[in-house]
């Protein structure tokens, strides 16, 4: 389980959220949902150890997050990415093998295979010396997908990872995530679709400046969450089909 105990952000003393904790079950895919500023970035990057925290402690299976830090994989938004970085799909794919294969070793047959194999499960050998910068958006994160693949990670966070992306991109990465699940890994992923939200997550965050409420999606996926995450007219029409009345 990864656990966040009273963890406070602020930017230039503006606090984003305060005292937040939160659990993220292994063998589960957790959807993080809630409105634009709300913070659900923040608390991946503060989590993750990328930014500054005011205070507050993350933990997997009681080990500091620092200590487990090769067994995460970040998959970060799209917009965020330099992709005119001058690596090809493959390249970037064997970067997931760094992380274990230690100081001054380079990756040798095995982990040149296990990216082809890789490719191969997200459908992208063809694509494998292809420039990022030169790929769709969905074809481009199923690529950060094979590359998570790679490191066998026992913990993967995806921050908006459907966001532009096709249908058939969106359906391969879902089954793969299932499949991660179905392995016991911890799986946290940013979400925007409030439509797809039973259908893809087993626990639901729902996230405005401090958690509004977190548990198994069936429980907390209701009218009065998004209502005091978003609005009563988004939560008017996600459960009733029609706004509220003015």
């Amino acid at each position: 389980m990864l656990t966040v105990k009273n963890l406070t952000v602020a930017y230039d003393d503006t606090p984003v959220f305060s005292d937040v904790a939160v659990n993220f079950n292994a063998g589960k895919i957790t959807g993080i949902i809630g409105p634009n500023g709300a913070g659900k970035s923040t608390l991946i990057k503060a989590i993750l150890n990328l930014i500054k925290v005011k205070q507050g402690q993350v933990d997997y299976d009681g080990k500091s997050i620092k200590s487990v830090q090769k067994s995460i994989a970040y998959v970060e938004q799209r917009k965020d990415l330099d992709l005119t970085f001058p690596i090809d799909v493959f390249d970037l794919v064997l970067t997931g093998t760094y992380g274990k294969l230690g100081l001054f070793k380079n990756p040798g047959k095995t982990e040149k295979q296990a990216s082809r194999e890789a490719l191969k499960q997200v459908s992208l050998s063809e694509f494998s010396k292809r420039q990022i910068g030169n790929l769709s958006g969905g074809q481009l994160q199923r690529v950060f997908v094979a590359r998570a693949i790679v490191q066998q990670a026992e913990i993967i966070i995806l921050d908006e990872p459907f966001v532009g992306i096709d249908l058939q991109s969106e359906t391969a990465i879902m089954s793969i995530l299932k499949q991660w699940r179905d392995a016991g890994k911890t799986i946290i992923v940013i979400h925007h679709d409030l439509n797809k939200v039973t259908k893809y997550f087993d626990d639901l965050v729902v996230l405005n400046h401090g958690i509004v409420d977190f548990g198994p999606t069936k429980e907390v996926y209701n009218p009065q969450n998004i209502e005091r995450a978003f609005s009563a007219d988004l939560s008017s029409v996600l459960f009733t089909g029609k706004a509220g009345v003015q």
